[in-house]
């Protein structure tokens, strides 16, 4: 089960996600960055209350990155748990999308990159 929510705080928009990222629920993470990106240049992706991400979850962040670079739509993922980080880091897609700790660290790197 995955609970996706939006809010616009100030020039970013905050996608949090909750829940598990399987493959039956990835397609809305799927459509959900779809829409986003394509009226913001800075997006946060909260993962503070993800538990659980499969391939499929990691497939859905990777399908954007040409998008995103073309673009240049800038995106950070922050408050991993070290399970959920793990697995980005076991694939090396660690090097492709930033992550960071916090949500202040997430803004000051959006507008850095």
């Amino acid at each position: 089960m995955i609970t996706i929510q939006t809010e616009q705080e100030e020039e970013f928009y905050i996608i949090k996600v909750e829940g598990e990222v399987d493959a039956s629920s990835s397609i809305y993470l799927d459509n959900k960055i779809g829409e986003v990106i394509k009226s913001h240049k800075k997006i946060l992706v909260d993962c503070e209350d993800l538990k659980y991400i499969s391939s499929a979850g990691l497939g859905v962040f990777m399908s954007y990155i040409h998008e995103m670079e073309e673009g240049e739509i800038k995106m950070v993922l922050f408050g991993l748990s070290d399970k959920v980080r793990n697995v980005f880091q076991i694939l090396g897609l660690d090097q492709l999308i930033k992550m960071v700790e916090s949500k202040e660290d997430a803004k000051k790197l959006v507008n850095a990159i």
